[in-house]
């Protein structure tokens, strides 16, 4: 199925479910869905860092510290984490992601709810071509180095800023 045709529920500023629409078409007209955001640690304690490829339908070829994506219609937010966390890494039977916080990211004419999660993936991760052009694991310090030379997806830049002020609270 192509990424544009799969059906996503169209949701309000409360997060309530009020339509559906294909992706594409959600994309397009800027209508408010649901997204995971999942930060994937190695058993090193590094985080997957990855560039996106330039056949994505949002910010292609942009450099991203999360996996994740849309959430389905009628899939739960903790669904959609593992499943999404599953597919870009490649790997089975990993551990249900641990929900962190929502968000209503909007920017750049999208908005979507945002669900944050964090994983420890011990397994040897092999991306899907097709979502990931380039990965490595990568240590907090070597990330921050990052973050000035890369176009960074701006939903993944937000969900980073606010992940960094939620661990920062006490």
């Amino acid at each position: 199925m192509n990424p544009s045709d799969e059906i996503l529920d169209i949701v309000d500023e409360n997060d309530v479910v009020v339509g559906r629409a294909p992706r594409g078409e959600a994309t397009a007209r800027g209508l408010t869905h649901r997204c995971v955001f999942v930060e994937a640690r190695d058993a090193d304690g590094r985080i997957f860092v990855h560039r996106r490829t330039a056949t994505k339908l949002v910010f292609p070829s942009h450099y991203d510290m999360f996996v994740g994506g849309v959430v389905g219609a009628g899939e739960s937010y903790d669904e959609a984490a593992l499943r999404e966390a599953e597919e870009e890494l490649g790997v089975t039977g990993l551990p249900r992601p641990e929900p962190l916080f929502k968000f209503l990211y909007e920017g750049g004419g999208h908005s979507w709810w945002s669900y944050v999660y964090r994983v420890r993936c011990v397994l040897p991760v092999e991306p899907q071509v097709e979502e990931v052009a380039w990965h490595a694991f990568l240590t907090d310090e070597e990330l921050e180095q990052r973050l000035g030379d890369r176009q960074w997806v701006p939903d993944g830049m937000e969900s980073y800023r606010r992940l960094q002020a939620f661990r920062a609270s006490p």
